[in-house]
């Protein structure tokens, strides 16, 4: 059992680490909700946002989009983000790689196990109520990307150059 001044002192202590871990976020706001904006130092650049046309076949999805590069580009290899939340869940984001073929850019997922591309990894820390800052965790080579909401068509393109 603490002793007595030392209980006296826990809500004290709790209420000191508590103000100490809300510092309040100084960096870039995203100006529209529920859209991807890369970071470029203290810039937000809009990812393209766009809805993938999908063709089904057998057990293999592909989507696509129009044009064979995004017009939101970044020289970043491990690319930082911005999301507003309000209707995206943050967690929910996936980020694939397209293929430039016939002058758009297309993904196929395959429902059979352990074939076609894998989603890359994602490091998604929320900055404060409905802000998130979502980063590639691995290295993107030059090409085309996007961020999808998982189960959505809704995608956010990006070029790393």
């Amino acid at each position: 059992m603490l002793p007595r001044r030392v209980r006296a002192l826990v809500p004290l202590f709790l209420f000191a680490a508590a103000v100490a871990w809300t510092d309040d976020y100084t960096g870039p706001r995203p100006p529209m909700k529920d859209m991807v904006y890369l970071v470029h130092a203290d810039n937000l650049v809009p990812t393209e946002a766009l809805e993938a046309k999908q063709e089904s076949k057998k057990d293999d999805s592909t989507f696509s989009v129009p044009g064979p590069s995004s017009s939101a580009r970044t020289p970043l290899a491990e690319p930082i983000f911005l999301i507003q939340s309000d209707h995206i869940s943050a967690e929910s984001l996936e980020l694939y790689r397209f293929d430039v073929k016939s002058g758009h850019r297309e993904l196929t997922l395959s429902g059979r196990r352990r074939s076609g591309p894998k989603a890359l990894h994602l490091s998604v820390t929320k900055v404060e109520r409905g802000l998130y800052k979502v980063e590639a965790a691995e290295v993107l080579e030059n090409g085309e990307y996007a961020l999808t909401p998982n189960g959505s068509n809704q995608v956010f393109c990006f070029q790393v150059y």
